[in-house]
């Protein structure tokens, strides 16, 4: 089972973090419903990973030109023996922001990381050897590896989908309105570009559609329902 100590480098992490969070946007085009996202325009110098099952555990993972803050939540196993602040204890200056952030749930918390762009390892003030592995089982997804979303997919949104398609965006091959379409035949695509803009996912751009529509960067969904900047 992979942990939060073993996540990789957070260049590696932020681009697979995108692409569940694309390939969550074509397959589970309401956002409330999605298990990844991902929004490039958190905040000034700010981008937000997020892992939710609607099941009162999340983890977000915040990035910022410094490196990554990584917090987690699993419901079941909260130990009520430690305090949010311990996990909290020796999180750089340049995280902080993180711990005060109100859409993080800060004082849920099961495990805490975080590493600089520099660091060779990430963090933590609490071992994770010392943790019950139990709570990383959202980290699962991380590994890397396409078979493991294709798996998710079917069991999670019990629907069927295409190993090939999953790999090309592990990849971040350009999403294409043919790609979309043959993944998911009731996309709207017009409003999946709007995601994957929130996302930072590539997108080809087509000749049926306005070259600013495509490169256009709005305001982030994350950042218009947390009332952000």
């Amino acid at each position: 089972m992979i942990t939060s100590q073993h996540l990789p480098p957070p260049h590696q992490l932020r681009k697979l973090m995108q692409s569940l969070a694309a390939l969550d946007a074509v397959y589970s085009p309401e956002w409330q419903y999605r298990y990844y996202s991902f929004d490039t325009n958190w905040a000034a110098d700010e981008e937000m990973g997020s892992i939710r099952n609607g099941s009162g555990d999340d983890v977000f993972a915040l990035f910022t030109s410094e490196g990554c803050f990584l917090k987690g939540c699993s419901h079941e196993y909260l130990d009520d023996k430690i305090t949010p602040d311990a996990f909290y204890t020796g999180v750089p200056e340049v995280f902080q922001a993180g711990l005060k952030e109100p859409a993080f749930s800060p004082n849920r918390v099961s495990f805490c990381n975080w590493t600089g762009v520099k660091d060779s390892e990430w963090k933590a003030a609490i071992d994770t050897a010392t943790l019950d592995p139990k709570i990383f089982f959202l980290l699962e997804g991380l590994d890397g590896d396409p078979n493991t979303y294709h798996a998710f997919t079917s069991d999670y949104y019990e629907i069927n989908t295409d190993l090939e398609h999953i790999s090309a965006i592990y990849r971040h091959k350009p999403m294409t309105i043919a790609r979309a379409k043959s993944m998911n035949a009731e996309i709207v695509y017009e409003e999946l570009i709007e995601s994957l803009k929130q996302i930072g996912y590539p997108i080809e751009v087509e000749s049926s559609l306005n070259d600013s529509e495509v490169t256009g960067k709005p305001r982030g969904l994350f950042s218009r329902l947390f009332g952000k900047d």
